[in-house]
């Protein structure tokens, strides 16, 4: 599965990306809100990129590698997520700090909830992002997605932004108009 925009490549991970997956998640400001807000060891960032290959194996979607077209450096990672036991399926993004501020995760973010409710047929999608997490939550904001609650998920306070199928297609985002 492989998805295109004006600036990025969306496709499944590959061995290839390993390093500059590491580092990225090893990065503490890349972590900072990210599950415990702890940097990735070598070793759980090989566990969590053979977790994102296996739930597109389990599920049929997930997250993808953000590939910049211009440089072929690997951005980050956005895409869907809804593992046993979460509250819904989320669209998640995390970008390493390098590719920050120039609205390569809303542009990625726009593709992906299009084609997930656009071929998936998805209802619904959520994003739990960390209160204290300004970027993300304009960004939520900045895709349609209104705060739905708050919710402890793994001892960690998030708030629960949410946005139906509807909503989103009645009059999407346009990632053109920056």
């Amino acid at each position: 599965m492989k998805l295109t925009t004006n600036r990025l490549i969306l496709r499944q991970f590959c061995q290839s990306d390993f390093e500059e997956y590491a580092a990225m998640v090893g990065h503490t400001e890349t972590m900072r809100y990210i599950g415990n807000g702890e940097p990735l060891s070598r070793e759980q960032a090989w566990r969590s990129m053979a977790a994102i290959l296996g739930h597109w194996q389990l599920l049929g979607y997930g997250l993808y590698a953000v590939e910049e077209k211009s440089s072929g450096k690997l951005a980050g990672r956005i895409g869907l997520i809804n593992p046993e036991g979460w509250p819904g399926i989320e669209i998640g993004w995390m970008l390493h700090p390098d590719f920050r501020g120039r609205g390569l995760a809303f542009e990625a973010a726009v593709a992906i909830m299009t084609h997930a409710f656009e071929v998936l047929k998805v209802r619904e999608l959520i994003s739990l992002i960390h209160p204290m997490n300004t970027a993300s939550l304009k960004l939520a904001e900045k895709l349609g997605e209104s705060l739905h609650d708050y919710i402890q998920f793994f001892g960690v306070e998030c708030a629960v932004y949410k946005i139906k199928r509807e909503l989103f297609l009645a009059s999407p985002p346009n990632p053109k108009s920056m």
